[in-house]
């Protein structure tokens, strides 16, 4: 039966080498808490959700933790919890990637704390375990693997190219004014948003916000959320972050606009991107006059090793790079720790950026959480994260954590737009991170979420066993795949059933050969009271 990842409390980010669990739990807090990731006072998961989280036993995850407080480590206090202790030695620098180790996790460096001295409380006067969303609202991911319906394993290599058009196909279906079901990828469930927490959070915030809050303020964001942001992403996501490094932003849209500008005002000529991915995000990197080159993908995903082979070619011009590579959008697969590897050494040798689209690094069911690309080179990645997934696009919050040479020009170009972001509404949500509501959303959600993938994977199953379905360890979408040249006929179906969703090729770069044919299913989007009869309009037009 596989594993109900971090099912409850707060996230925290671990990887574990070797094989001695205790050892290698405890080793993985004490290079958490010395690098400085982990602050002292931070509040640890309980055992029971630690160990949930990293599929080992409670009693391992209880007696690495009376070690550690024995050792000095952590402190344990009753109605307290476990919490970091207050140490003396000093902290390490954040190392770069060429310095350590390689491969799907982090580096073993940390944030510095040094948002104390910029910001220190919240709205409410609180810090503490929050969490951010790493979901955007305009997107998924790429992929790795396939799986058939209701089991896992390794995925096909793509079919053989089939003879296609340089653009993909536009469809001209006939279909209602708006459909009845909706499956969409890249919404969330907003009849599920905490409306009452997140009023409480508004009310607290606003309460304690000082006057000087309704002005114009710093176009990074307000402090507050950044201090508290920068706790959640090293404990949640592994980002070597200080709050002077993030800049909030409205939505990932925004954060891509900016960075567009500032790599075309610094002479990038062309930024490279994955086969599959949306067709906004492409243009407006083309709007801000920069060539897209398109990197190919194989049976593992984006192949991140043309960029170093570009030579003359297109590739070989490229300044930067965009990628999902937590949960590549749409087709479902993270990227291999080698080309995790690859590209940021890419990166390192030739003084380009990696654009690390984290959209839903939050919702995870069937594996331990992929580590943010950006532990692997604080200074050659830009991480983007927003609310949209987690939360609501609705609430247009977003953030960028960007290497230190970046983060003047970065918000010089915010600053000479607009701030955007509402400074009340980022007070909220800092709040909303800081009061722990966040994790508490987040969690409730996966397990919500998971139920609908389960049910989806079982329907699929039942009504169309031949039908693969992949891209489901994480995320909110799923990748059905059909038989090739039958997409566009099963999107007229089911148009003429009222039901919403997308085909594949509908994110194929236009310069990509058509060789999947698939429908992406958004089992997120629908409220509860139309999950079921959504699903039954899918089983409808299976083939």
């Amino acid at each position: 039966m596989a594993n109900e990842w971090a099912t409850f409390g707060a996230d925290l980010h671990l990887e574990l080498r070797g094989t001695r669990l205790r050892a290698g739990l405890m080793d993985a807090l004490r290079e958490a808490v010395r690098s400085g990731r982990l602050e002292a006072g931070t509040r640890l998961p309980s055992s029971r959700s630690l160990a949930a989280d990293l599929g080992m036993a409670r009693n391992t995850v209880a007696d690495a933790y009376a070690e550690l407080v024995a050792e000095g480590w952590l402190t344990a206090r009753q109605g307290s919890g476990t919490r970091v202790a207050r140490r003396t030695e000093p902290r390490d620098e954040p190392r770069r990637a060429g310095a350590g180790r390689t491969g799907a996790g982090r580096t073993g460096a940390g944030r510095t704390g040094a948002g104390r001295a910029e910001g220190g409380r919240t709205g409410a006067g609180r810090t503490g375990a929050g969490r951010t969303g790493a979901g955007r609202a305009e997107g998924g991911r790429t992929g790795a693997g396939r799986t058939g319906a209701g089991r896992t394993g390794p995925p096909p290599a793509p079919a053989p190219a089939r003879p296609a058009s340089a653009d993909p196909p536009t469809l001209s279906l006939p279909r209602p004014a708006r459909p009845a079901h909706n499956l969409k990828a890249g919404t969330p469930d907003l009849a599920s948003f905490p409306r009452a927490e997140w009023l409480k959070a508004y009310r607290r915030a606003l309460t304690a916000a000082p006057n000087e809050a309704f002005g114009y303020g710093d176009p990074r964001g307000r402090v507050e959320l950044r201090t508290v942001l920068a706790e959640y992403l090293a404990r949640a996501r592994g980002v070597y972050v200080r709050p002077e490094r993030i800049v909030v932003c409205a939505g990932f849209v925004h954060g891509l606009m900016l960075m567009g500008q500032v790599l075309r005002n610094r002479g990038v000529r062309d930024v490279a991107v994955e086969s599959y991915g949306l067709g906004l995000h492409a243009g407006l990197l083309t709007g801000a006059g920069l060539g897209i080159p398109v990197l190919p993908f194989d049976e593992r995903g984006t192949r991140v090793e043309e960029l170093a082979a570009g030579g003359a070619g297109p590739l070989g011009s490229a300044g930067a790079v965009l990628m999902t590579a937590a949960h590549q959008f749409p087709l479902g697969g993270a990227l291999p720790p080698d080309r995790r590897a690859a590209v940021v050494d890419w990166a390192r040798a030739t003084g380009g950026f990696v654009l690390e689209d984290d959209y839903d690094g939050e919702f995870r069911y069937d594996r331990q959480p992929v580590g943010a690309l950006q532990g692997l080179d604080p200074e050659r990645v830009v991480y983007l994260g927003t609310a949209s997934k987690s939360l609501a696009p609705g609430l247009r919050l977003a953030w960028m954590v960007l290497p230190e040479s970046l983060v003047d020009e970065v918000a010089a170009a915010k600053g000479a737009v607009d701030w955007v972001s509402s400074a009340p509404d980022q007070l909220a949500f800092a709040e909303f991170l800081a009061s722990g509501a966040y994790d508490r959303h987040v969690r409730a959600m996966r397990l919500r979420y998971r139920r609908r993938r389960d049910q989806l994977v079982a329907a699929v199953a039942e009504h169309s066993p031949e039908t693969r379905v992949s891209g489901i360890a994480a995320g909110l979408h799923a990748v059905l795949a059909l038989p090739p040249g039958t997409e566009q006929a099963t999107l007229r179906a089911a148009a003429w059933n009222g039901l919403a969703v997308q085909g594949v090729n509908q994110f194929r770069r236009p310069t990509v050969p058509e060789t999947l044919d698939g429908l992406v299913v958004g089992y997120a989007t629908p409220p509860d009271s139309a999950w079921h009869s959504a699903l039954e309009a899918l089983r409808r037009i299976l083939p």
